[in-house]
């Protein structure tokens, strides 16, 4: 295969509107160790507050909702999945993907990460 000299030069490092070089995020040392019972990320998606610790292919920022009946924070989608905590009506819950039916996300008052039938919840006021 013959090279056809029509690459791109490297592009120069962007500059703030002041003229200072803006600094890039760049991963360094060893992962942080997570808790996927407390810290909202799986292999798929992240909370973007978690962003500086965790890398994913997409991260979401969470939208706040309310439990409008008591309901099962559950461990996996699975309704058979064991129970982490119940959200009583009024409880918040922090959604990151609504999807088939189920929410999931973080209950920030116990600090669990889990899965909610989406039909328990409305957006908080």
């Amino acid at each position: 295969m013959q090279n056809s000299d029509n690459s791109s030069p490297a592009k120069p490092a962007r500059t703030t509107p002041s003229g200072a070089a803006r600094s890039r995020f760049a991963l360094t040392g060893r992962s942080a160790r997570i808790d996927p019972r407390t810290d909202a990320a799986r292999r798929d998606l992240a909370d973007v507050r978690l962003a500086s610790r965790v890398f994913a292919p997409h991260y979401a920022a969470p939208v706040t909702y309310v439990a409008t009946a008591a309901t099962p924070l559950l461990e996996s989608r699975d309704p058979a999945a064991e129970t982490l905590v119940q959200l009583a009506i009024g409880d918040l819950f922090e959604v990151l993907e609504l999807s088939a039916g189920s929410a999931w996300g973080r209950a920030p008052a116990p600090g669990l990460v889990g899965y909610v039938d989406a039909s328990h919840l409305k957006v908080a006021a």
